[in-house]
């Protein structure tokens, strides 16, 4: 009996002490575990940083760099205190522009198969808004203006020949809808070149690859054709007053013919007017100013020159040199501002601007565009300089312009006949003054 109780009261004993063992037993398991769920969740957010750090160092390292063409497709823009904007609408490179007569537009036509009409008042702002007309399955090479700015003339670069376009009117008078009207026949087998209307509207010149220039009326009609001479055109163009065709090729100088109309304005001839003469190798590009009394030319040998066209040329007056620069043995374009007192030349994707009234070169920009320049103009005004090398139409603010016109005024303002007429003139010279220092402060 006394042994059976005592074997019974140790059961208790044993029990409590198994029971004190699975509690403390479980107690080190759910600490264990809870430090273990803890480090887990902390371990991740170590690795995942440690693992960011390497992958951007890697990928870092392996960074392609940009291919030329790539760089192309960027929107890196050239970049000058004298840039006032840039024409960017066209997915193409741009090939070639006119101003209007009227010098309210500027028209653009690219690879992209596409025209677009600008407004020149637009320049200055943020947002340039344009009209674009599609040229179905072809694309245009050269572009001009008509006169009246209700139509514009293209040549379509594959099948080698003008096409007209109609630009309709908005009820502001803007410009609308632009429609295709005509093609003109094909002329001559030889590839158009360039082109150029009358600001009278009385014909049409249309320069080829070989030696031949076209002059036809507004219809296509040809009025006469001339053999240049000159072994292969190079650039032919209208001058701005409609009088005068020039044009160059692989020879030293620049020939010009006059369009004749008799007193009922009916055509009468193209006749010989006059030649720039005076380069050592073939001349690349020339230009006129507004009037044609001045005129400028670029050649292979190096210079440029700028020359007196105001002369009787009916009496056999040649044009008088006055003045000669230096340049690129490989200049592309010559631009000569309508008023005369700035030219703008290019090599490459080069841009310099000349001073004629001081004679020096006051601005050279390098790398305007990714490709070389393919065309210079200035506005109308001659307050803008538009520049075309690629996909962007560069719109400089022609502070040479500027520059040269305080210069010829002031040089004028000593030579006045009176204190009124100097009094005018002061008057110019402080209204440009104002216009230059708005163009540097919008600049700051």
């Amino acid at each position: 009996m006394i042994n059976m109780a005592g074997e019974e009261s140790s059961v208790p004993v044993v029990a409590v002490t198994a029971a004190v063992g699975a509690v403390v037993l479980l107690l080190v398991f759910l600490c264990s575990v809870s430090k273990k769920t803890q480090d887990d969740k902390e371990e991740p957010v170590v690795v995942k940083k440690k693992s960011k750090e390497t992958a951007d160092k890697t990928n870092a390292s392996k960074k392609p760099k940009l291919s030329l063409k790539q760089k192309k497709s960027g929107n890196s823009l050239f970049t000058h205190p004298w840039v006032a904007s840039a024409l960017k609408a066209h997915g193409a490179s741009i090939l070639d522009m006119d101003f209007s007569q009227n010098g309210k537009y500027l028209i653009t036509v690219a690879e992209d198969r596409s025209a677009m009409i600008w407004s020149v008042k637009d320049f200055t702002r943020k947002e340039h808004r344009f009209i674009r007309a599609n040229i179905e399955y072809d694309h245009a090479t050269r572009v001009m203006f008509s006169p009246d700015t209700k139509a514009f003339i293209v040549v379509l670069a594959n099948e080698n020949i003008l096409r007209i376009y109609r630009i309709g009117k908005k009820d502001d008078g803007s410009p609308g809808n632009i429609t295709a009207a005509f093609d003109f026949p094909k002329l001559h087998s030889a590839d158009v070149i360039h082109i150029g209307v009358a600001s009278n509207g009385r014909f049409i010149m249309i320069c080829y690859s070989n030696t031949i220039i076209h002059v036809t009326t507004i219809k296509g009609e040809i009025l006469a054709t001339l053999d240049t001479h000159q072994v292969n055109n190079t650039f032919a163009a209208v001058s701005f007053c409609g009088r005068f065709i020039g044009s160059v090729g692989f020879t030293p100088d620049v020939k010009v013919w006059e369009v004749c109309y008799d007193k009922n304005r009916l055509f009468k001839e193209v006749s010989r007017a006059f030649e720039l003469k005076g380069h050592m190798a073939g001349v690349r590009c020339f230009s006129f100013n507004y009037d044609s009394s001045r005129m400028a030319s670029v050649s292979k040998d190096g210079t440029w020159k700028f020359w007196d066209t105001d002369v009787q040329y009916q009496l056999q007056q040649e044009p008088y040199l006055l003045f000669t620069g230096k340049f690129h043995s490989d200049p592309t374009y010559i631009a000569l501002s309508p008023d005369g007192r700035t030219v703008a030349m290019s090599h490459s994707n080069t841009i310099a601007l000349w001073n004629t009234v001081s004679k020096k070169c006051d601005q050279v920009m390098e790398n305007v565009h990714y490709d070389p320049v393919v065309g210079l103009s200035f506005s109308s005004s001659s307050k803008y300089l538009v520049s075309l090398g690629d996909k962007h139409a560069i719109i400089f603010h022609n502070v040479t312009g500027y520059k040269a016109t305080i210069e010829d005024l002031e040089s004028r303002k000593q030579k006045a006949s009176s204190n009124t007429a100097a009094e005018r003139i002061q008057l110019q010279i402080d209204e440009t003054k104002a216009a230059l220092d708005e163009i540097n402060l919008s600049k700051e």
